[in-house]
């Protein structure tokens, strides 16, 4: 076991460090290895209880309102150069409890700290405004924060997430209660940790790691919650709005996706097969916003299959800390879910182009690289997210029929264009129903640009300036007074 990584990690709860009220342990496995890697401190009713009366009180003593917003910018950076300096360390932690590769890992510590920079540099440029009402009135309109904001996060990219959110809220001058994901806690107990360096207050950020059905859905419907952010399944996600609903909460719902990519028969082969590569078989397709299906041209499917195909069968296996490009799926769970998904496509008459059944012969939890062909939009592995490394491939003729089956889906979270033709890209990326449409390359954007889903894939945005939104309320102030220019 690599020395940085300890055997047992705590909660932290009001600038503490601190094990679970009732003593409780979650074990962390390596999911290249299936073997166990560490312990974190269970969190239940009474911790989440704990850390939202910790936020609470943040709150209430005002400390990061009354702060000017350059000063409250400057802890937002300087939680990310905090971050920044744990680099190699936090780089491996989220390696080894994630299983996506290295140099992902690093990239993804890259990502988190770019958004501390961004919404840092946002914090003292969220302004209000002036609104005249005639002689002897006064009227503005001021940005304030909601309060405590409740964050829960995923396990396939567990820090960048959190840094997004995270990020604006403090910026916005809320304060925060995250709750890690149970399968990667770590990675987020280092960023408490960077929080901690950077002199966050008592209070303004707290980080525990418990079960979804009991810390999550009681930190969801928490009375003393302001507002909610949550990244995960529509199931899970609905659950949560019907929590925030029973309280008048507004919550912010990121809940995946069923992306597809449209290729015209004058795509580019090269760019198609690149983004492909990059879009559904890094962190073995566990990605929200993954390149899940293709919609191909008739005219080049068979040539786009097989470029494809190729490609994929030369991507490296193995561990994340190996640098691999096909790592393992995040637990014994979700491969069993992976691999059921692909049986039933071969089930309903899909074809296995390559893969389709679990690496057997391989320690920890592997499944290859898949494409089906013969894919049906009426199919599971056509409409359902299988969040795995498993592309399914249709073809059609004429483009209504392309757009129809993109838009066949009850998400709406990302969607592609791969054409030469600018006036048809843009064609069709006025129908496509997704909140991102990138075209001729995959996951174009960036901290900048706002992301978020359309249908069942959730509500409002993150990223980009309009993300503050999602951390600030409208509060307007009237006032009548005697000009001093009035004589008495």
């Amino acid at each position: 076991m690599p020395e940085n990584i300890k055997s047992y990690w705590q909660n932290y709860i009001g600038g503490r460090w601190v094990d679970g009220v009732k003593g409780g342990r979650i074990s962390v496995e390596n999911p290249a290895s299936g073997m166990p890697l560490a312990k974190i401190a269970r969190a239940e009713r009474e911790d989440v209880d704990k850390a939202v009366n910790a936020a609470r009180d943040c709150v209430q003593a005002r400390t990061l309102v009354d702060m000017r917003p350059s000063e409250r910018g400057g802890l937002v950076t300087g939680i990310g150069r905090a971050l920044a300096d744990m680099g190699d360390e936090a780089a491996q932690v989220l390696c080894l409890e994630n299983g996506k590769s290295i140099s992902l890992a690093r990239g993804e510590i890259e990502d988190a700290v770019r958004y501390f920079e961004y919404y840092g540099g946002l914090a003292d440029k969220i302004e209000g405004r002036y609104i005249p009402l005639g002689a002897n009135l006064v009227g503005y309109a001021a940005p304030v924060p909601y309060g405590v904001s409740a964050q829960i996060v995923p396990w396939n990219n567990p820090v960048e997430i959190a840094a997004r959110s995270l990020s604006a809220a403090l910026a916005a001058g809320n304060a925060v209660v995250i709750k890690s994901p149970e399968l990667t806690p770590l990675i987020l107990c280092l960023l408490a940790e960077a929080c901690e360096r950077a002199g966050a207050p008592e209070g303004a950020v707290n980080v525990i790691c418990g079960y979804g059905e009991d810390a999550g859905a009681h930190l969801a419907a928490h009375p003393d919650v302001d507002q909610v952010v949550f990244t995960g399944s529509i199931e899970t996600g609905k659950s949560v709005m019907r929590s925030t609903c029973e309280r008048v909460v507004p919550c912010v719902l990121e809940l995946g996706g069923k992306s597809a990519a449209i290729v015209y028969s004058d795509a580019d082969l090269d760019q198609l097969v690149e983004s492909v590569r990059w879009g559904i078989f890094p962190n073995a397709g566990q990605a929200c916003n993954g390149m899940s299906r293709l919609i191909v041209h008739r005219s080049i499917h068979d040539e786009a299959v097989d470029r494809v195909a190729d490609m994929a069968k030369g991507l490296s296996v193995g561990p994340g800390i190996e640098d691999c490009e096909l790592t393992p799926v995040a637990s014994a769970g979700q491969l069993d879910r992976v691999e059921g998904y692909c049986l039933a496509g071969t089930g309903e008459g899909a074809t296995p182009v390559i893969g389709g059944k679990r690496l057997s012969d391989m320690a920890g939890h592997f499944m290859p690289a898949t494409v089906f062909t013969g894919v049906e939009s009426s199919m599971r592995i056509a409409r359902e997210e299988i969040f795995g490394p498993v592309l399914a491939v249709t073809t059609f003729e004429e483009p209504e029929q392309a757009v129809s089956y993109a838009n066949c889906t009850k998400y709406g979270l990302a969607a592609g264009v791969f054409s030469k033709d600018v006036d048809k890209a843009l064609w069709t990326a006025d129908r496509l129903e997704a909140g991102q449409v990138y075209v001729n390359d995959w996951y174009t954007g960036g901290v900048e640009t706002p992301f978020g889903g359309m249908k069942e894939s959730g509500l409002g945005r993150e990223k980009g300036q309009e993300a503050i939104n999602n951390y600030v309320q409208s509060k307007y102030v009237g006032i009548r007074s005697k000009s001093i220019f009035q004589r008495a």
